[in-house]
């Protein structure tokens, strides 16, 4: 449990600091002190590695401004328990028992060799990841500066810009949404199943084994690629005539394929919000609920929750006591981590829509767009549809700042955090049935 609220108040810590940082007459386009209230909410957003903003990036501050805001999503992806442990590695210390069971725990380790590896890892991709990125993006932007901050932005899935029309100038551009896509895509699988890949072997010489991409690896890429084809599909049907109908066949394929990977959680978008259908935006909101893969930087409830979720509701509907996925039983415990982690996340979500929407002015947004907002910062996935961000009051941006708060804390860890520790009963009660349903 400590462990869980040291991770909290880091996270605040990094907030309250990045917020000072950002405020700074340096950090400002003005060269003056900036307002307290958008560099907090600036702040934590980055932090959350959301990509929700009440100013426009570009104008509101200078290029030390961008480059704190740059830092603060690097280490907000990175995650404090992480770049902890690095640290802690670097100069030779070793982790508390507890803490080393926290961070194995939150990234889901069983094939890396200890933390050290661990954390050497997640910080190698990140880098290696970000840097081709950048590379691949500079033959278009022909600006180091740009082409870091973007792979950065996409990787990190975060969704600043420095446009105040997000990438619609790239709309006709198919090599940047495709490098755009590709690293969204490999920040929101994780940091597991990118191991996984690269150390996959088809045939090891030496023993003859067959290497295979173990269960948590083959779930998420079958399910983040199977919700991608889907939200595809579906964006082509939906506005085929509608926010693609000002471009040619071949750009409304790239530019769909693009919209079907932003919403599970990176905040870029090359078509405005506004201008979809609500039946679009609705299958938004379900993407941005499911979210990308633990140990990632994306949040929702993870597209493994999804996959034990809907395979536990199919086993109950058979008549079956097991949750059984590709032939492999999964444990109670995973299963009931699994329900709690909806039923706390769609809770989220309702309460905060709820609170945002009675204390918003009247006018300031329709309820639909609020609740749209709420489920973009629980899911710290970015979108806005128009200027809703924008245009909140003082309270109605910390309620969506709480929101992105404990939206990157995760689901399971807030419940953690409120429930006690785990007590075993000595005393066993005699069952009895109820009706439910």
């Amino acid at each position: 449990m400590r462990g869980r609220f040291s991770i909290a108040f880091g996270f605040l810590a990094l907030i309250g600091i990045g917020a000072l940082a950002l405020a700074l007459p340096c950090s400002q386009a003005s060269g003056t002190w900036g307002n307290w209230s958008n560099a907090a909410f600036t702040a934590c957003s980055a932090v959350c590695v959301t990509g929700l903003s009440v100013v426009d990036i570009a104008q509101e501050f200078s290029f030390v401004g961008q480059v704190v805001l740059i830092i603060l999503v690097e280490l907000g992806a990175l995650g404090l328990m992480a770049l902890g442990t690095f640290l802690l590695v670097a100069i030779g210390r070793r982790l508390s028992y507890a803490s080393e069971f926290s961070l194995m725990n939150a990234y889901g380790v069983a094939g890396i060799r200890g933390v050290k590896g661990l954390v050497f890892w997640i910080v190698g991709s990140i880098v290696v990841v970000e840097s081709i990125g950048a590379a691949l993006l500079y033959f278009r932007f022909r600006d180091p500066y740009l082409s870091v901050f973007y792979s950065v932005m996409s990787f990190c899935n975060a969704g600043f810009s420095l446009y105040p029309d997000s990438l619609a100038k790239f709309a006709s551009d198919p090599f940047v949404l495709f490098v755009l896509a590709a690293e969204t895509i490999l920040g929101g699988i994780g940091f597991l199943v990118i191991y996984n890949i690269c150390t996959f072997k088809f045939l090891r010489r030496k023993s003859g084994a067959k290497g295979r991409l173990t269960l948590h690896s083959a779930i998420v890429l079958k399910y983040s690629f199977s919700l991608i084809l889907l939200a595809f599909g579906a964006f082509l049907l939906l506005e085929w005539n509608g926010a693609l109908g000002g471009f040619d066949w071949s750009k409304k394929l790239w530019v769909a394929f693009y919209q079907a990977v932003t919403p599970r959680s990176c905040g870029f978008t090359v078509v405005p919000l506004e201008s979809l259908q609500t039946t679009t935006l609705q299958i938004y909101e379900f993407l941005m609920t499911v979210g990308g893969a633990p140990g990632s930087v994306a949040a929702g409830i993870k597209v493994t929750t999804l996959a034990v979720f809907l395979s536990t509701i199919l086993a109950m509907c058979r008549g079956e006591a097991e949750t059984v996925l590709s032939r492999r039983v999964i444990s109670y415990d995973v299963v009931r981590e699994s329900i709690i982690i909806v039923i706390v996340l769609l809770l989220l979500e309702d309460v905060f829509s709820g609170i945002l929407v009675a204390i918003e002015p009247n006018g300031a947004a329709s309820d639909f767009r609020l609740a749209f907002e709420v489920i973009s910062a629980v899911t710290t996935t970015g979108l806005s549809i128009g200027d809703t961000t924008a245009r909140l009051s003082f309270a109605g941006r910390i309620v969506v700042m709480v929101a992105m708060f404990l939206g990157r804390l995760g689901a399971l860890t807030v419940v953690l955090m409120i429930g006690s520790r785990e007590s075993k009963r000595h005393i066993r009660y005699p069952s009895e049935e109820i009706v439910v349903g």
